[in-house]
């Protein structure tokens, strides 16, 4: 007979763990607190704008992504975009992100220029991150591109999106994202990002069908209130006062909840999860009826505005209207993560203006804000050694969510590709 098996998180991860069980023969049934499928990447209708809730885009390096959607039969929509990156700096709005933009760029000597060139040069090429991952980030960027180019361009951003966890960051961490955008260019001055047609919901809803298709269950609107626990082993998951009995338990929701709805797990392995902290967005999504800039990803330097960057999202995939996702990142206990949605909208509609004097108040369309407590781990030098193991030491029970394929960043192709490398490991245990 075969084994049941919960996964909580209909996140990619989650999702790319129950396709790979289903795959070989298992019927996951997949709980999921929220009332759709796909985590960060979910969609919801922006006015008649099918978008995700949190931008999502796709590199050159993203394999597992790419193997995915080659399975599922819809590689075909997927389109690669000639992208562009700015820089807003000292009140002026500049090119980014090639040699030539970066030898003309108004505000950095030549000296720190050539550093700075150099060091990402040389960061796309690097392969062993090993010895990074002793180094902390500030120290790290300061030892190769200088102080100037440090305190220009890249600790104004740092402190923006970290705050008082800003100087505590792994370069190992910090290096990968480098090399991801340094991979997706086809020559020193062009860049390609990617996009699905449909947006993230092609690739969730082909998952989503594939797994049922094949005998999995979704079970949504269905938080998980405890993973039931007995003589150091998986008895089964409760649900709104439901219990259900399941041999196996893949758990990739973000570990700041694991000590919450794991609670008798060992005390070492309650505060190693305890230890891991964790980064929140207010995410604010803007319509625009005319373009904001010509750029993709703007980096942002200016004192007047307390955020690292923005993304206009309408420069990869298009709409008849201008999409402008802009994160606050902030700890979810900051007083700001708490402001009032007018609070945002009054900032972010001021910094856009700043940015493009030609908009006004009647180019404004629509916000849509959302909120999210655990974005983004923070990679401190030498972050695997905090984390407890996959498997744990506690039969039928896994746990993982974005952090454990440090040293890369967030990613859809990454949590995929590790959600159906967890599986393997279990079915082969099995």
């Amino acid at each position: 007979m075969k084994k049941k098996i919960a996964v909580i998180g209909a996140g990619p991860m989650g999702l790319g763990a129950a396709y790979q069980l289903v795959l070989d023969g298992y019927q996951p049934v997949i709980f999921e607190a929220d009332d759709r499928i796909g985590g960060t990447s979910a969609m919801f209708d922006f006015d008649g704008i099918n978008i995700e809730r949190f931008y999502h885009y796709y590199c050159t390096p993203d394999r597992d992504l790419l193997k995915i959607i080659d399975e599922l039969g819809i590689a075909d929509k997927l389109n690669w975009v000639h992208t562009k990156m700015g820089y807003w700096f000292e009140d002026r709005l500049q090119p980014w992100g090639n040699p030539f933009s970066l030898l003309t760029f108004k505000g950095l000597s030549l000296v720190a220029k050539i550093r700075y060139g150099l060091h990402v040069f040389l960061s796309t090429n690097r392969k062993d991150w090993s010895k990074l991952d002793n180094f902390e980030t500030s120290v790290w960027l300061k030892s190769w591109i200088g102080g100037e180019a440090y305190e220009k361009l890249w600790r104004p951003l740092l402190e923006y999106k970290f705050h008082q966890y800003a100087h505590d960051l792994s370069a190992a961490w910090f290096w990968s994202r480098i090399r991801r955008i340094g991979l997706s260019r086809y020559n020193l001055f062009k860049e390609k990002l990617g996009y699905l047609e449909g947006g993230s919901e092609t690739l969730l809803l082909a998952m989503k069908g594939a797994i049922e298709s094949k005998g999995g269950e979704f079970r949504l609107n269905s938080p998980v209130s405890k993973v039931i626990l007995e003589n150091v082993s998986v008895k089964g998951i409760q649900t709104q006062g439901n219990t259900e009995f399941f041999d196996e338990v893949i758990c990739t929701a973000p570990l700041a909840v694991v000590p919450r709805i794991v609670p008798d797990l060992p005390e070492e392995l309650m505060q190693a999860y305890q230890s891991i902290q964790y980064i929140g967005v207010v995410c604010v999504i803007v319509k625009l009826k005319k373009p904001l800039t010509k750029y993709f990803w703007l980096n942002i330097n200016d004192t007047n505005m307390d955020i690292p960057g923005l993304v206009e999202f309408s420069n990869i995939r298009p709409f008849d209207k201008t999409i402008v996702y802009i994160p606050y990142y902030l700890p979810h206990d900051h007083p700001a993560f708490f402001e009032s949605d007018k609070y945002f909208k009054e900032k972010i509609s001021r910094y856009l203006k700043t940015i493009n004097p030609d908009l006004n108040d009647e180019d404004f369309i629509d916000y849509k804000i959302w909120r999210y407590k655990n974005s983004q781990p923070i990679c401190v030098p030498r972050f695997l050694e905090k984390l407890p193991p996959i498997k744990l030491p506690i039969k039928g029970l896994w746990i993982a969510d974005t952090s454990y394929y440090y040293p890369e960043d967030r990613g859809t192709s990454e949590s995929i590709g590790l959600g159906r490398k967890i599986a393997c490991r279990l079915i082969n245990q099995l």
